[in-house]
């Protein structure tokens, strides 16, 4: 016993020192400006689109240079100024940026973007706006407040000493390893439709500056969130003024929110911005490129232009499977097809909706209602029926909702000996039935 006993001894001493090296290195920036969202590569392929007169450069500019009312002018009159040259436009955005009306974000950015146009005092000032919002202690950590402060940390990076580096410090190690990671790997899906977009932005910042992904804290949620995301809108086509748009579902019910709508298609645009290759985002990319859900309106257009490469080939987006299941957030879509007229389930964050005939339902949670049939999956409600007799075909999923999350039930299928299986995060039992013919089951907990 003693040599074992010696030999767990050192490597308990020696624990330390096998530990990633890169825990303990410091978040450093290493870039030029601009550094925030449009390194070389994207820089290049945007004054691309320009010479080539593209129709989102037609969008952005026709809108910019006929003086339309942007709702982020200092993040649209920036990328302007950038991508044209025109000078301008860069001291419009910062006369923008020293503003009463400019968020930390668009500072940023714009802090980054017209280095070259501020005169020193425009940019002691910038300076002292950024810092202060950095040294202000942090509160209501959203993500879109938490990716205003990274862009500020990043723009800042060489001007100001200790405090940017430390703020990047404390976002990589705590808001985000500690507290976001640590939330999600407990079950809680914390990263919301509407955080999609200032998650991804701020991930970009990150990576193009200081080389840290941090998708690769939690893998596997970051390679189901385009699939989900595909899966978690409604399949009815919305028609604004300016274009079309796919809407993503919501537990708020009411009238489809465009801005939220804009933004979300902005996400799908930076995801895959952000991983070209992933077969996740290549079917994203097909589920983007068609013409008709081009961002045409004043908050759009400059998202459409900054991230959108038409040039990406994709895939179609009907290869994704129609059922999304996420056991560890007991959350659940399910769709009948991939066409506008489908019908469509979801169960998520506390709601649970049908899409049907045109028409969206809000349903109980505890629904008592007879098994509903999904072209690939039957959804059964167990809120006072437990016994169940079911056609399976060959492709078609079987899911209980409606138990107690997290716990273990007994499963009789016909002609089968009687097995236990758990429920996920959101009291669903998926079952595996024998396939090309009626089968009764029943469950006990």
């Amino acid at each position: 016993m003693r040599p074992k006993l010696g030999v767990a001894l050192i490597l308990l001493c020696a624990l330390p020192a096998l530990l990633p090296a890169q825990a303990d290195e410091p978040v450093a920036v290493f870039t030029e400006h601009p550094r925030l969202l449009l390194r070389p590569q994207r820089l290049r392929l945007l004054k691309r689109e320009r010479e080539r007169s593209s129709m989102r450069w037609q969008q952005l500019a026709t809108l910019v240079a006929g003086n339309a009312a942007m709702p982020e002018p200092g993040f649209a009159w920036g990328l302007y100024f950038q991508v044209s040259g025109d000078a301008d436009y860069g001291h419009k955005a910062i006369a923008f940026a020293l503003s009463p009306a400019a968020d930390v974000r668009q500072q940023a950015l714009v802090f980054d973007w017209c280095q070259d146009l501020m005169t020193p005092a425009q940019a002691r000032d910038l300076t002292a706006r950024l810092t202060k919002a950095l040294t202000e202690p942090p509160a209501n950590e959203t993500v879109d407040r938490v990716r205003g402060r990274v862009l500020a940390a990043i723009a800042l990076y060489d001007h100001v000493p200790q405090i940017p580096q430390r703020e990047l410090e404390r976002v990589v190690r705590q808001w985000w390893t500690v507290r976001t990671v640590g939330a999600l790997k407990a079950g809680r899906h914390v990263i919301g439709r509407e955080d999609a977009y200032p998650l991804w932005e701020l991930m970009h910042a990150l990576r193009d500056s200081t080389n840290i992904d941090l998708r690769e804290s939690y893998p596997k949620f970051f390679k189901e969130y385009p699939i989900e995301h595909l899966l978690s809108h409604y399949p009815a086509i919305y028609e604004a003024p300016e274009n079309e748009f796919r809407i993503g579902a919501s537990a708020r019910l009411g009238e489809p929110d465009v801005s939220s709508a804009t933004l979300s298609r902005a996400a799908e645009l930076a995801m895959v911005a952000l991983d070209v290759n992933a077969a996740e985002t290549q079917v994203l990319q097909g589920w983007l490129m068609h013409d008709k859900f081009l961002l045409k309106g004043t908050l759009g257009a400059p998202y459409e232009f900054l991230w959108a490469n038409p040039y990406q080939p994709g895939l179609s987006y009907y290869h994704v499977p129609l059922i999304f299941h996420a056991p560890e957030f007991g959350r659940l879509f399910v769709r009948s097809t991939w066409d506008p007229d489908a019908e469509w389930f979801g169960y998520f964050d506390g709601a649970m909706q049908l899409y049907a005939d045109g028409k969206l339902t809000p349903l109980n949670p505890q629904l008592d209602a007879p098994p509903l049939g999904m072209e690939e999956a039957w959804i059964c409600f167990a809120q006072r029926q437990r016994k169940w007799e079911l056609p399976v075909d060959e492709e078609e999923a079987v899911f209980v909702l409606g138990l107690e999350p997290n716990h273990a039930y007994k499963v009789e299928v016909d002609d089968e000996e009687v097995f236990e299986a758990p429920t996920d995060a959101g009291g669903i039992l998926m079952i595996d039935l024998p396939r090309g013919k009626t089968t009764g089951f029943r469950i006990t907990p």
